[in-house]
């Protein structure tokens, strides 16, 4: 059963929905005892998730069903936090009809990174990830929400060709829309009524993790979120776009030590060896063949230290990112101890409520659980053959030939860690440049 599962999943090209697009077909190849079923909604403003759990639970459900079998777990835990009523009545109603016994649901406390996978494993199961380790080695898989709402697709043919996107900020109108794959974000702001303000960014993705954009004339992907319009001086913009190097500059010059970065650091909390206030000094000495630069490795850039933890305004997590991009490029890699994390005795009391964050970040006023607006249409879309970890897939479509929603255009790469791409519309090959197939409806 195994086997027909992961190659359906494989041929429909489903990634992770929740983070950086990881293949879900491998994620699924395994043994495991537990499925999480990540409905955090971690990031403050991004609602989609929450409306799938609302209007498709039994889809979501029927994915998750499909991964258990995949793996063999024997639990199917939905996580989420309980201030989404709707969506939590919903996901009771649905696993109270489980003839199977095998799923559950955890409430979740409002707190950011609840999501973070990690995080999530140590708060539903008690069970700690060794650092710079997966949840699969403590015999744990865990899937986002429309992940699972696609695997269910992908059991009947249906390749992920769509994407829930919660439009918020400085829009007309804030919703949560479907649309497909690689559609423009100047379109998707004018479905929602256009900016509200005459300059502007747009973060794609949550305000803590998200990346802001160049431009508008930027696609959708498979891992889009959130898009989050804000003035170009906001506190969340701000701190994305600044210099790397006066990142660095300003880090050597205004870092007291105090710890505050570490004292509220989830990763730290729960045992790993991650001390960002101590990563603050490593650029400055430009020795990063060391124990305490490796640290960085452990970091999962959540952006707590700098957007809430630090009194100087300084960003450790930035930090932290060049640190680690810079061991990268060396072939630098965390090695293990062996030893067992132990959780800080108060962990239990460090835990950043969300509503506190979005007043920290000033986005309260965003905060309004938009729901779904339906009768979006692409005339033109832009298609990423790398929206996943892993290589780009290899295009198979050339210039000017007609493809229909659904068909195959990006194969995996023989013997690569991959992700298969589909035309998300019915039209003509436009073009293909700068690892984009341009469709033309």
């Amino acid at each position: 059963m195994r086997e027909q599962i992961v190659e359906k999943i494989k041929n429909a090209g489903v990634v992770g929905a929740g983070g950086a697009g990881f293949p879900t077909h491998v994620k699924v190849n395994a043994e495991v005892d537990t499925v999480l079923v990540n409905g955090a909604s971690c990031e403050p403003l991004l609602m989609s998730d929450p409306y799938l759990m609302e209007a498709e639970v039994d889809t979501m459900v029927r994915g998750l069903e499909a991964v258990l079998d995949s793996t063999g777990a024997s639990r199917g835990i939905i996580c989420l936090k309980g201030k989404h009523e709707t969506a939590m009545a919903a996901v009771r109603h649905s696993v109270a009809r489980d003839s199977r016994g095998r799923l559950e649901v955890f409430e979740l406390k409002d707190f950011y990174p609840a999501g973070d996978e990690q995080v999530l494993v140590h708060e539903v199961l008690g069970r700690t990830v060794p650092e710079g380790g997966i949840p699969l080695q403590v015999g744990v898989v865990v899937s986002n929400v429309e992940s699972l709402y696609n695997v269910a697709r992908a059991m009947d043919d249906i390749p992920l060709i769509d994407r829930y996107v919660t439009v918020t900020g400085e829009v007309r109108r804030h919703m949560v829309v479907k649309v497909p794959v690689g559609s423009l974000v100047a379109d998707v702001i004018a479905f929602a009524g256009g900016p509200a303000i005459s300059d502007y960014r747009v973060v794609d993705g949550g305000p803590m993790m998200g990346r802001v954009l160049p431009d508008m004339n930027q696609p959708v992907s498979k891992t889009t979120s959130g898009l989050i319009v804000l003035p170009p001086d906001h506190t969340v913009v701000a701190r994305k776009i600044m210099d790397p190097e006066r990142v660095r500059r300003i880090t050597n010059t205004i870092c007291c030590q105090c710890s505050q970065c570490t004292d509220l650091c989830p990763r730290n909390l729960m045992g790993h060896s991650l001390h960002p206030h101590k990563l603050m000094r490593v650029l400055a000495s430009g020795i990063l063949d060391s124990d305490m630069a490796r640290e960085a490795l452990l970091c999962s850039e959540c952006g707590l230290c700098e957007k809430f933890a630090c009194p100087m305004m300084v960003s450790p997590r930035e930090v932290n990112a060049q640190i680690k991009q810079a061991l990268m490029k060396e072939g630098i890699r965390w090695q293990a101890s062996g030893r067992e994390p132990v959780a800080h005795p108060f962990r239990n009391t460090r835990y950043v409520p969300t509503q506190r964050l979005m007043q920290r970040l000033n986005v309260t006023q965003y905060d309004t659980h938009p729901g779904f607006v339906s009768g979006f249409t692409a005339s033109r879309v832009m298609i990423p053959l790398r929206q996943h970890i892993g290589a780009p897939a290899r295009c198979l479509v050339c210039e000017g030939q007609s493809v229909k929603r659904g068909d195959l255009i990006g194969e995996i790469p023989e013997n690569a860690l991959g992700a298969r791409v589909h035309a998300s519309i019915d039209g003509v090959v436009e073009a293909i440049a700068d690892g984009m197939v341009t469709i033309r409806a």
